[in-house]
């Protein structure tokens, strides 16, 4: 007779599978290693990759800079204390103690190249934002013709940051210059503050969805993300933080009962799903984090609300003139006018793989692992409606891994995925809590390495 099928217990427990998990942090480094020794073979051969460093956007130039000393205690004490302390803290303590942290962490990474260089020059080179903000004094009009100079062989065309994001990414670089704080250190504060609190907000939806316990063993790793290297200074540090909190808000919706509450977080939700939209194009791939929130939390009513908020961002950026369907439809023409027409799909296409682990680090690659080899008994899980948490801690981490891979193959991410792609690579980190609590430390330091390494031995572009 056929033996009985074996039950379902779910996903495996913590403490099986470490070499599996060794493994896989081993293959992350040697995909990264791959794509850097056949992207510098490539480039000896012809510069049609375009950067520097394959396959990251930067130089070789080992240095040290006023930022080292900080950067490496901050790193010493995360490591050291992190874990223990988001053991003990109260919780509404912690997303604040994770905040000022990763703040910490970012910017003594950014200083590591110095204050010019590393934080007040980086918004205001040739094709950044800081270029074109002079350009929005005549706002109205400015607004209306935005979409006529994003094409290469147009009259005085954007710059390529400015041409390639939606408006609302130029607008915000303005609206700061309207209020007094422009410039180029005061971008790169902004930047750094609104970006680093992703964290935080990473740390909310995770506490909301996978629990308290999964939240706070997450904690350390968002604090020593490798991404600090990129928030620091990037606009895309600052979409980052838009997403995550859009999802945060989301989350908060959809877990609460009925109420004034609810209706607050879910319209919350929309107006920063509207905006992240309108900073970013990728940013539509949000719909699958989104829809994974949806899933784990059982409940489509929170859209009352957050479908309505996100349809004004909308009519607010039609009605001033902006149409966000024109101008990506140039973009792609504009993309191919550049770069994006030269640089080699066939590289790019697993090299960008390669690119992220650099801001997700090798303990997200083992978490990652885990997750997927979870997610078969998380869906019967789901199915049955059983541990909701356990099901939320996998389905998560499945649905950005699955928006990176759709960017992956729209082909309108090659190279430059360390920054483009950090609203997505940022909540990787934090399937280290799925690994057993006597590695994590290690694992921590592995993560602290990986950032301090890139920061001292290339001279990144952001």
């Amino acid at each position: 007779m056929p033996e009985p099928a074996a039950p379902d217990t779910g996903p495996p427990k913590p403490d099986s599978g470490r070499r599996l998990d060794l493994a896989a942090g081993g293959a992350a480094f040697a995909l990264f290693a791959v794509a850097a020794s056949i992207g510098a073979y490539l480039l000896s051969r012809s510069p049609s990759l375009h950067v520097g460093w394959p396959p990251l956007m930067a130089d070789w130039g080992p240095h040290l800079g006023p930022g080292t000393p900080t950067a490496v205690a901050v790193a010493a004490l995360a490591v050291g204390y992190g874990p223990r302390l988001a053991e003990r803290l109260p919780w509404r303590a912690i997303p604040w103690a994770v905040w000022a942290a990763a703040m910490a962490w970012t910017w003594s990474l950014a200083l590591v190249d110095g204050w010019q260089r590393g934080v007040a020059g980086r918004l205001t080179r040739p094709g950044e934002y800081l270029r074109g903000i002079d350009r929005f004094q005549h706002f109205s009009s400015t607004v209306h013709d935005f979409t006529g100079h994003i094409l290469i062989n147009s009259p005085s065309n954007w710059g390529t940051h400015i041409a390639g994001h939606p408006i609302g990414a130029v607008l915000t670089f303005v609206g700061l210059d309207r209020i007094g704080l422009g410039g180029g250190a005061w971008g790169g504060v902004f930047c750094i503050t609104v970006g680093s609190s992703a964290a935080a907000a990473v740390l909310v939806t995770l506490r909301l969805l996978a629990g308290e316990g999964r939240a706070r063993a997450a904690a350390p790793f968002l604090v020593l993300a490798p991404g600090a290297v990129w928030v620091g200074v990037s606009a895309d540090g600052y979409f980052t933080a838009v997403a995550a909190w859009a999802l945060a808000l989301l989350t908060l919706a959809s877990t609460r009962t009925r109420g004034w509450r609810t209706a607050v977080a879910a319209s919350g939700s929309g107006l920063l799903l509207g905006a992240a939209v309108y900073l970013s194009y990728g940013l539509i791939l949000l719909a699958i984090p989104v829809l994974a929130v949806l899933l784990c939390t059982r409940r489509a009513r929170p859209l009352l609300y957050v479908l309505p908020a996100c349809a004004a961002v909308v009519l607010v950026f039609t009605h001033l003139g902006f149409s966000w369907w024109q101008a990506y439809g140039l973009l792609r023409i504009r993309y191919f006018q550049g770069y994006g027409g030269v640089r080699p799909y066939a590289y790019w296409i697993w090299g960008n793989l390669g690119a992220v682990l650099a801001p997700a680090g090798v303990a997200a690659a083992a978490g990652l692992r885990r997750a997927l080899a979870a997610a078969p008994g998380a869906f019967r899980q789901w199915r049955r409606r059983a541990d909701p948490q356990e099901v939320a801690a996998v389905v998560l981490p499945c649905a950005f891994l699955l928006a990176l891979l759709a960017a992956d193959l729209s082909g309108m991410s090659k190279a430059e995925a360390e920054r483009i792609w950090l609203p997505f690579t940022w909540w990787l980190p934090a399937t280290a809590a799925l690994l057993p609590a006597r590695d994590r430390r290690r694992w921590l330091a592995a993560q602290a390495a990986t950032a301090l390494l890139v920061n001292h031995l290339l001279l990144t572009d952001w």
